[in-house]
């Protein structure tokens, strides 16, 4: 994460009690909770046609009202999924091949929150780690912090020459960067547009958006050099399209982060070897957040970092490129921009998603930032 200067000191959030927990059995029946369970039963191809099988067993005739339709629904998911694999692999190519021996991982914003969670999930896997993040972590606990072997640098991401710096000395102790993971991400401010500051917005802008577009430009260059190629990962939001209430600076650091990765991605589109990965999540449970109340438990769960890792970690492992949604309402953002805007007015109100700062700042009693 980038540093801030004495000016700015004021405008950045101090620690505050994070609202209230609601009721936690409550907290885990959520709309995502039941579509996992409906792709992973009713829903799923296998599934589908061991009910086939089932029928048959029993000698149901081929004209009989319940094999057509059984058939026909398996038929349906199996047509659906190959779709989705053969639009994965037309939109975004084959796989390339991961080999750890050979893939040298770099994580801006690593010492903390997600990035310091993928950081340790590399790290017990025995790959070469370097992690870069403004934070001061002394040395005698970087190997219980993140895991043995694990590379840290003391950088400001945003400052391209303290980049350029932290390259050479990653070429040096680890190899070529191959797979280069963008978390650095700065607090949120919450406020309404004209009550923020002009150097809280720059801050939030430099840290979310420029540090990431000095990072690619020194890193990539590695990336497309390399034998094996490399994959370049993205860490933005939903908030970026959702532009919510009282997250002027936030929303449009996150909007710009996505367009400069979707440019990246257009570029560099003709060589195989070369993914980029857009993740776009809603709220998570990190630092960032933690004196945020989510508008709406059941359609807007709140990520455990784990389960955004977990993606993250299987699809750079799988050589895939491509775009990552989380929670299950972040895949309809994009459905969500061609509704007539009376639809997306009702959307916002029901969900409660421009109110949620302004009360979330009343429940912890956040008033300095």
């Amino acid at each position: 994460m980038s540093s801030s200067n004495p000016q700015l000191l004021k405008t950045t959030a101090k620690p505050h009690p994070t609202p209230g927990p609601t009721n936690p059995r409550t907290n885990l029946v959520t709309i995502d909770t039941l579509i996992n369970i409906l792709s992973k039963s009713l829903l799923h191809p296998f599934i589908a046609w061991v009910l086939v099988l089932c029928l048959r067993a029993q000698v149901t005739p081929s004209t009989d009202p319940a094999w057509i339709l059984t058939v026909s629904y398996a038929t349906v998911l199996t047509v659906l999924f190959i779709a989705r694999v053969i639009n994965q692999r037309a939109a975004h190519g084959a796989p390339r091949t991961v080999n750890f021996e050979n893939e040298v991982v770099v994580i801006t914003g690593g010492a903390s929150g997600l990035g310091l969670l993928i950081a340790q999930m590399y790290s017990m896997r025995g790959a070469s780690v370097a992690v870069l993040d403004i934070k001061v972590v002394p040395e005698y606990s970087r190997e219980e912090v993140f895991g043995e072997g694990v590379l840290y640098i003391t950088c400001d991401v945003a400052e391209r020459g303290a980049l350029e710096v932290a390259k050479g000395t990653i070429l040096k102790e680890l190899g070529t960067p191959t797979i280069v993971i963008n978390c650095a991400a700065a607090r949120i401010n919450g406020l309404p547009f004209l009550d923020l500051p002009a150097g809280a917005f720059e801050k939030t802008i430099r840290t979310n958006l420029l540090a990431a577009f000095h990072l690619y430009q020194v890193f990539l260059p590695g990336i497309m050099a390399a034998d094996n190629g490399g994959t370049l990962v993205t860490i933005s939001s939903v908030l970026g399209q959702l532009s919510a209430a009282g997250l002027s600076d936030y929303a449009a650091s996150k909007a710009g982060l996505s367009a400069l990765h979707r440019t990246i991605e257009a570029e560099t589109r003709g060589n195989p070897l070369i993914k980029t990965l857009l993740v776009e999540i809603g709220q998570m449970s990190t630092p960032l957040f933690d004196w945020v109340r989510a508008p709406n438990h059941f359609f807007a769960p709140v990520l455990e970092p784990v389960e955004v890792a977990r993606e993250m970690v299987a699809a750079i492992d799988s050589g895939r490129g491509g775009v990552i949604r989380l929670p299950f309402y972040a895949k309809l953002v994009n459905w969500y921009a061609v509704l007539p805007a009376t639809v997306q007015r009702v959307a916002r109100y029901l969900s409660g998603i421009d109110a949620a700062v302004t009360k979330s700042r009343q429940v912890s009693g956040k008033t300095d930032f």
